[in-house]
């Protein structure tokens, strides 16, 4: 019996199986009784007859043969709860797995242990719901994972698995990666499939993992890329990306240095140890250092209330009845978008939207990689709802019953004023975000690549102020080799820690 799971990675855990020095009962075994002894609140559901099962007749001839993962809550499992994190299906039972999961099963072989907790329909860089609570960061409790991805960060680098999926839409791989120490890398859009369910909007969603190694990363890719019938912007799989590492020359290719990409305001110290990784890494690998500056329009505000129709469309008839069931944030973004979003509004966003990536384009003509801040910061309060609670317009119109339904009614106001002001939605948003910055600062590094669909890492930076921080590079369409190798350097030369440093019971209480 194996008191402890494995703190490697989850490719020397497979290399350990092979070996006979461990089982994946056993290693199963140690991760339930970790997960049993664990405060960290980030998983929704277990499974342990299915995950017994798994490891009962677990391959060790498939890239992750017998190794126990987490699976995002959002990423439907057949025969699983289905709720994508919400009061509102907290009784659904998926009837079918996601084509991602499926792959993860069929092709790596994990044993599923069960569910990581996440945002509400992903619509949150936060690690807070209605229905699963608060999960907190295995680095300091009381501090945030992030989102949507929060419980799988959680889980990975708290030392439960050392595999779990993550989605990113706008961030919620790289987010919760970057307030962790973990690597999360989002590839080119569509590099592997959203099938069977491939909303064309927002056409911004990455299915990818947490993970404690770049080549947990690359292998993890090998399992699930290539196309998929379901899911036409699914691409050609490339190789072997985990066979590659590497193999490219980064010698010679051109760098900018962005800290704040999209004009978000950084927390003290993050721009100080941002430049000092990323100055290391230029030099490790023989990079040039270029001053270029990238200033793409920060879409944040636009891209959310566009977005929200998917929403909508998955909340069917349940809306608006079932408003108070929602996060108070998913609900008041619901009535900002009802009251928001028209015919003109969708026209100023893809007019940003081009502009964004005309710009991105022109960048990456003169540069191969852009380097910024994942994070605005390190991780804040478990409980916020944002990075600066204090000062938010939503936490000020939440703060009480009647600050909140006086303030859905003047979304309802704002929405009929819109019929005869197509342009005022558009005003009340620059305002807004003007005004409150915080509101889009929250996602505002990393959505750009969604937008863009270009791949982006985020790579362990160190920390500030004992918390993780991560460093984003940003790379040209379908050079997803590239980042992985710029990675390895970082890995091979600075290694971070694979699992978050014991806690003190001083900085518990900080």
């Amino acid at each position: 019996m194996t008191g402890t799971p494995w703190q490697q990675d989850a490719s020397s855990l497979v290399d350990a199986f092979r070996a006979g020095e461990r089982s994946p009962l056993e290693e199963l075994d140690a991760t339930l009784a970790a997960i049993e002894a664990s405060d960290l609140n980030c998983w929704s559901h277990l499974d342990f007859e299915r995950a017994r099962q798994a490891a009962a007749t677990a391959d060790l001839t498939l890239p992750f043969g017998g190794v126990p993962t987490g699976i995002k809550e959002l990423e439907a499992v057949e025969g699983w709860p289905d709720t994508q994190a919400s009061l509102v299906f907290q009784d659904r039972i998926a009837t079918e797995s996601c084509h991602h999961v499926q792959r993860l099963f069929e092709r790596g072989g994990v044993v599923p242990v069960g569910m990581t907790t996440a945002s509400e329909f992903g619509g949150l860089n936060v690690s807070i719901t209605k229905l699963n609570g608060v999960t907190h960061s295995p680095w300091q409790h009381g501090r945030t994972v992030g989102g949507s991805s929060g419980g799988s960060a959680a889980a990975v680098s708290g030392g439960h698995v050392s595999l779990a999926c993550g989605g990113d839409g706008g961030g919620s791989i790289r987010i919760p990666a970057g307030y962790t120490g973990l690597l999360g890398m989002k590839g080119t859009f569509g590099r592997i499939s959203r099938g069977p369910n491939a909303y064309a909007r927002p056409n911004t969603v990455v299915l990818g993992n947490l993970s404690r190694s770049v080549r947990d990363s690359a292998r993890y890719f090998d399992v699930c890329a290539g196309t998929d019938t379901w899911d036409p912007t699914s691409l050609p799989a490339s190789g072997s990306y985990e066979r590659g590492l590497g193999t490219q020359d980064l010698a010679g290719r051109r760098v900018t240095i962005v800290p704040g990409l999209g004009g978000v305001r950084l927390d003290p110290g993050v721009e100080d140890q941002l430049r000092a990784e990323a100055e290391a890494m230029i030099a490790d690998t023989g990079m040039v250092l270029v001053e270029r500056p990238v200033t793409p329009p920060n879409l944040a505000a636009q891209w959310m209330v566009g977005n929200l129709s998917t929403l909508l469309a998955e909340l069917g008839p349940h809306w608006p009845a079932c408003a108070d069931e929602l996060t108070d944030e998913v609900a008041t973004g619901v009535f900002i978008a009802q009251a928001m979003y028209n015919l003109h509004t969708a026209a100023v966003a893809e007019k940003l939207r081009v502009a964004a990536q005309r710009e991105m384009a022109a960048a990456f003509d003169d540069v191969d990689f852009i380097i910024a801040a994942t994070n605005p910061g390190p991780a804040f309060p478990a409980t916020a709802t944002t990075s600066n609670s204090e000062s938010d317009l939503i936490d000020l119109v939440q703060a009480s019953k009647a600050a909140k339904y006086a303030g859905r009614g003047a979304l309802f106001a704002t929405r009929v004023a819109s019929a005869f002001a197509p342009k005022l939605p558009n005003l009340i948003l620059d305002y807004a975000s003007s005004k409150f910055p915080d509101m889009v600062n929250m996602g505002g590094l990393t959505i750009i690549s969604n937008i863009y669909g270009n791949p982006a890492v985020s790579i362990p930076a160190g920390t500030v102020d004992g918390l993780p921080v991560g460093m984003q590079v940003l790379g040209k369409h379908h050079q997803d080799e590239l980042l992985f190798d710029v990675a390895l350097s970082v890995e091979r030369n600075r290694p971070w820690p694979l699992v978050a440093p014991p806690v003190t019971a001083a900085a518990i209480t900080a």
